[in-house]
């Protein structure tokens, strides 16, 4: 079995500037600079057979390249919060491509999480972090925004989880716009 996700990738300078923000939060598991991404869909636990399937399938997505910028901060957990990430400005294309990529998992038989799509790029991950604090970060950050740059491509990824040490993430597969 593989862990999957389609996502975009940072150019270096746009990754350098999240890293720069990745300080302050007690709490905080800061995400590593090369697992700053955008995802487009998370597809979980998929044995290869439905990978071979899947990648088939994101391959023949009619997309061009478009650009876009991230914008703005906030968390996810409600009263608990359990990440902190940096938001990407409105973008038609973005959902477009991300509704593209969850047509694709159904016709390859994969299940996918179902889940609102909120466009954005984990900063980091937080246990015991305290609720005042993480919303003075989103405060001090909420003006935030990058460049914009183009999205030319987009890559199919595997997660492999490590004890004591984030998660690695690997490109299996890269499909052009």
């Amino acid at each position: 079995m593989l862990r999957l996700f389609a996502a975009l990738a940072l150019p270096d300078d746009v990754a350098a500037g999240l890293a720069a923000l990745q300080r302050g939060l007690a709490g905080a598991r800061w995400s590593p600079r090369e697992n700053l991404h955008i995802t487009l869909c998370f597809y979980g636990d998929v044995d290869e057979r439905a990978a071979e399937e899947l990648d088939s399938e994101l391959s023949a997505i009619p997309a061009a390249p478009f650009a876009l910028a991230l914008k703005g901060a906030g968390f996810f957990g409600k009263a608990e919060p359990h990440a902190l990430y940096v938001g990407v400005a409105e973008n038609a294309h973005l959902r477009a491509l991300s509704s593209a990529c969850e047509r694709a998992a159904r016709r390859a038989g994969v299940k996918t999480e179902g889940r609102k799509y909120t466009p954005h790029v984990t900063l980091a991950y937080l246990s015991h972090a305290e609720f005042g604090e993480v919303t003075a970060f989103i405060q001090t950050h909420a003006l935030f925004e990058s460049r914009a740059w183009q999205a030319d491509s987009f890559g199919l990824y595997s997660s492999h989880t490590r004890k004591s040490a984030p998660s690695l993430y690997r490109l299996e597969a890269d499909y052009a716009l």
